[in-house]
């Protein structure tokens, strides 16, 4: 046993911790879970059980992960939280564990889980996400990379949060947000491309261009409805790789999507 961990704090038998992760005081590792290596469990994190860290992980104090699922649904099956390498979760975030419907609920590697977060069970959040301090996730939310959600939205269950997206504060979040568009208020509306973001991921500008024609065909033409400007864009577009993620994104959304 690594003397990383702290005299105060409890660690089950089952658990596993790298040699130089470190676990601070008063922090409870429960059954079946594992601690990568440089990962730092700060005051009084839980990790209740089958809760797997990955590599240069931090965990801020009091924060949560792997409690049972707030699902009436869930009979005890074996389910697990997953947080990928260079991820960092700060103050008393919550991370409930899957249910038999993914039997998981992850974060991807490189993303930024702020303070009083809430990700409820079967959530998967991708890489390089930024969710700012008390959102709220319900159950089986999707979050794909390089999002960003603002401070205290609301995500309604079964939502998917598309790529390069922006969400704005105190959004209540019920249909899809679909990827490279900002998107704010209550109930949520679009604002356009998230064209600051893409800028900052090196976005080409023949790309963003295309990406704003399909937009407009998308969401803002009053004489079209959505399979008829899904057909015009396929039509006069540019296919490239982004705006037939749009597209595709769109025509197969399971809540329908934000306009």
């Amino acid at each position: 046993m690594t003397t990383n961990i702290h005299a105060t704090a409890i660690v089950d038998k089952t658990a596993e911790i790298a040699a130089d992760a470190v676990v601070g005081p008063w922090v409870l590792v429960g059954p079946r879970c594992s601690v990568g290596s440089g990962t730092v469990l700060n005051a009084r994190v839980t990790l209740e059980e089958n809760v797997k860290i990955g590599q240069h992980v931090s965990i801020g104090v009091g924060s949560v992960l792997g409690g049972k699922p707030q699902d009436l649904k869930f009979k005890g099956e074996v389910t697990f939280v997953e947080i990928g390498d260079h991820t960092t979760i700060r103050e008393y975030a919550t991370i409930n564990r899957g249910t038999a419907e993914s039997f998981k609920t992850t974060v991807g590697q490189h993303s930024f889980i702020m303070s009083y977060v809430h990700l409820a069970h079967d959530c998967h959040v991708g890489n390089h996400v930024i969710m700012s301090n008390g959102t709220q996730l319900a159950g089986h939310v999707t979050v794909m990379d390089h999002s960003i959600i603002s401070g205290l939205c609301a995500i309604h269950q079964f939502v998917k949060v598309g790529r390069h997206s922006f969400i704005g504060g105190c959004s209540r979040v019920t249909k899809d947000v679909p990827p490279f568009v900002k998107a704010v208020g209550n109930p949520v509306k679009l604002y356009g491309l998230n064209s600051v973001g893409l800028q900052r991921r090196g976005f080409a500008d023949d790309v963003v261009v295309e990406l704003k024609k399909a937009y407009r065909l998308l969401f803002r033409s009053e004489e079209l409805n959505i399979s008829q400007a899904i057909e015009q864009a396929e039509r006069e577009l540019q296919m490239s790789p982004e705006v037939q993620e749009l597209i595709e994104f769109v025509r197969t959304s399971g809540r329908g999507v934000t306009a």
